[in-house]
């Protein structure tokens, strides 16, 4: 049987057609591999040569994909009781798993191409204990709505917060296409660019003209100055960057929606050709997070991330697993981190923030130039040593760096600021990527107060609040000794005050 999860006894199985699953996959591989081998094989023999060896090993390795999906379909059976969820496979080893219901914190669908084809997706189960390991169940395939009915069951037990359960259910944002144009404002447009250079150069090493595709790109170029080459082939790469990150992002992104389901389950759904719905449940919700990336912070977006306990299932992004919105502009941002967080008044991460003292500011400057000042004494010791090329290295990258270094601080300096909003404590920081947290008191274990000598020196202190979600700590740097100090006890009342000296600081 597909497996009833209505609450009975019954050993559920996998879907049928694991065993088709198995060999599209396998006969995918064995294709494209024996793509690249019958090219060899052509070049030193004939056609004839290569079918003869490349169709029976595709066939085979077909073959052993459908055995291999239908052997794990035979050795593969869940149940769900009142107190558990339980699982057993094995192929050579028999294992059985055993999760309480109550732990579990995620169940998140995936489908691809040729599972949505047919019908079927791919269940991971989380605890978000020993994420991957133990804590994870993976049950590939299953059924749609068999895997949507086991979904509903495992987090049924959900608990939905009755003071405020009249705010915001249903969906809470849906996919905007004109977000789109902040696809390419990101740190992995370059990225992307470089190894499309490289892909294509391995590419052409691997046919053996790779000296043939440089000669003739230089050729484009003639005498041109080397600078002027340097400036366009720059360009291109980003072009094409930009282009690989925007379908990067449409195959990701693409019909997001965010929704908050009747048991109190904020659900994302997203992407293009590999399907995607991701749960949380609100019960491990502890915060949210708005990041602002330089280049979206530049073009006025920022994006919303869950601060919250055993987010990750082990799936291959982790770090997309907890975003819950792209980025958009911030206004949306605003008004989905405070929907997510049922505030009906004003989102926590708007609210105004308290800044720090100047000597916060001096001590970036240092950082900053400083670290341009070690770099140029690299490049001047290695131009005395080797060649003074690298001595107008030096001078040319300072003119450029330096005054990089100063803006790059003060706009670290801008950012830093930290508030008490409510139920939540509120801390900003960053400049290549700022980010703004709300995170819920209660939801606060510790404090981790931290003081360098030049710190102490200059009267400042970072105060860190330590918790079981999202990173696990989280810091507000470089505030004034006092206010730090302050932040922390009216955030959790009494929990710092023991260890200060004298009567505790008040609030600001």
């Amino acid at each position: 049987m597909s497996g009833d999860v209505t609450g009975d006894l019954a050993w559920g199985r996998l879907d049928r057609r694991a065993g088709l699953a198995g060999a599209i996959y396998a006969g995918g591989f064995a294709v494209g591999s024996g793509f690249i081998t019958g090219y060899w094989v052509v070049v030193e023999g004939s056609l004839a040569t290569a079918l003869t060896w490349i169709v029976p090993a595709i066939l085979l390795v077909t073959a052993g994909g459908a055995v291999f999906g239908e052997w794990m379909r035979r050795v593969t059976a869940y149940q769900v009781t009142p107190e558990m969820f339980e699982v057993r496979t094995g192929v050579l080893f028999r294992k059985r798993l055993a999760l309480r219901r109550e732990r579990i914190r995620s169940v998140d669908l995936t489908a691809g191409q040729v599972l949505r084809v047919l019908d079927t997706v791919t269940v991971r189960v989380g605890t978000g204990e020993h994420a991957g390991k133990e804590g994870t169940v993976t049950l590939w395939p299953l059924r749609r709505e068999t895997a949507q009915a086991l979904r509903a069951a495992l987090l049924a037990h959900a608990a939905v917060d009755e003071a405020r359960a009249h705010v915001s259910e249903g969906a809470l944002v849906r996919f905007d296409r004109s977000w789109i144009r902040y696809a390419p404002l990101s740190v992995v447009t370059p990225v992307l660019g470089v190894g499309a250079f490289g892909g294509v150069l391995q590419v052409a090493e691997w046919f053996g003209q790779q000296e043939r595709v440089i000669e003739t790109v230089g050729s484009w170029f003639g005498p041109a100055p080397v600078l002027v080459i340097i400036a366009v082939l720059a360009a291109a790469l980003f072009v094409v960057g930009a282009v690989a990150a925007l379908g990067l992002w449409i195959e990701m992104w693409w019909n997001h929606t965010l929704e908050r389901e009747a048991d109190g389950t904020l659900r994302v759904r997203r992407g293009l050709l590999t399907a995607r719905s991701i749960s949380l449940q609100e019960s491990r919700l502890r915060g949210v997070e708005l990041v602002e990336p330089l280049g979206a912070r530049l073009a006025g977006a920022a994006r919303v991330d869950a601060v919250a306990t055993g987010l990750t299932t082990g799936e291959e992004d982790k770090t997309d697993s907890r975003t819950l919105l792209p980025a958009a502009p911030r206004d949306v941002a605003d008004r989905v981190a405070a929907d997510v967080l049922r505030e009906i008044t004003a989102p926590p991460t708007a609210a105004p923030l308290t800044p720090h003292p100047a000597s916060a500011r001096r001590r970036r400057l240092r950082w900053a130039l400083g670290s341009v000042v070690a770099l140029e004494a690299v490049l001047v010791l290695l131009g005395l040593l080797l060649t003074p090329v690298l001595l107008h290295v030096a001078w040319a990258s300072a003119v450029v760096l330096v005054p990089v270094a100063i803006l790059l601080a003060l706009d670290a300096y801008r950012a830093l600021g930290h508030a008490i909003s409510g139920d939540y404590l509120v801390a900003r920081s960053g400049t290549v990527r700022r980010a703004t947290v709300a995170l819920q008191r209660r939801g606060i274990v510790g404090w981790t107060v931290r003081q360098s000598v030049l710190q102490r020196r200059a009267g400042l202190v970072t105060v860190i609040a330590t918790t079981a979600a999202g990173s696990g700590a989280y810091a507000v740097h470089d505030a004034a000794e006092q206010d730090g100090l302050a932040l922390a006890d009216a955030a959790v009342p009494d929990l710092l005050r023991p260890f200060l000296e004298g009567p505790g600081p008040t609030a600001p």
